[in-house]
């Protein structure tokens, strides 16, 4: 089984004080035609001009028709499309409790902390999130995953270590592999999505027709 992922949030190993409050990382099951053609739907819907489109182009106002049928019960996700969502936050207090037992003053300093105790990269969601993925399809499993600087050579060895099932794990470019590109509209609106909820801002429609994509407990994976 081959899979296609990307992810949305990425910051490496800042959890806090940076750009964005959730981490996602979406993984798609599509053939190259299948793929292919999804795209093309969503271009003659949104008739942008943009060469490569990205979730923002799905999340403007005026093309709200193309998201609600990207992800709908009858869109090309169904069936074969899964997301996890990370509270950064909510992450970051876990391995703080996991490591000292409870969590007393600002969150900043516990991450700069765990950076400067731990070996490189173990704060990063990204690589929980890839050991996830290939749990959660049965049998043998192949990643495409969008280029990450993280993703280094090393670092594949590592999870294919870790995860016997992950036979190969390449790195692809979302602009040449619509299977990448689709995992890249999937995990960019559910991240915007899920930072909307966090401040205040439900879409419950939206969110409706995310949930059946969300892996782990609830809207959060922490």
């Amino acid at each position: 089984m081959e899979i296609a992922c990307d992810e949305s949030g990425s910051e490496g190993e800042k959890l806090v004080g940076g750009v964005t409050a959730v981490f996602a990382h979406a993984a798609v099951r599509f053939s190259h035609s299948d793929a292919a053609a999804c795209v093309e739907s969503l271009r003659d819907m949104i008739k942008s001009p943009a060469q490569e489109y990205k979730a923002n182009h799905l999340l403007r106002t005026k093309n709200r028709w193309a998201l609600l049928w990207f992800l709908g019960p009858d869109g090309p996700l169904a069936g074969r499309a899964r997301v996890q969502l990370v509270d950064k936050r909510r992450f970051l207090a876990s391995r703080v409790r996991a490591e000292f037992g409870s969590v007393t003053g600002p969150l900043e300093l516990y991450n700069d902390l765990l950076r400067a105790r731990g070996p490189r990269g173990a704060l990063d969601p990204l690589f929980p999130a890839i050991l996830r993925a290939v749990a959660q399809w049965g049998g043998p499993v192949s990643i495409v995953h969008d280029q990450q600087l993280s993703l280094t050579d090393g670092r594949i060895r590592q999870l294919k270590e870790l995860a016997p099932r992950l036979e190969s794990l390449v790195l692809a470019d979302s602009q040449f592999d619509a299977r990448v590109q689709v995992a890249d509209f999937l995990a960019g609106i559910a991240r915007r999505v899920a930072e909307e909820e966090l401040h205040g801002r439900p879409d419950r429609e939206v969110i409706e027709l995310l949930m059946p994509f969300v892996v782990g407990p609830g809207m959060w994976h922490a």
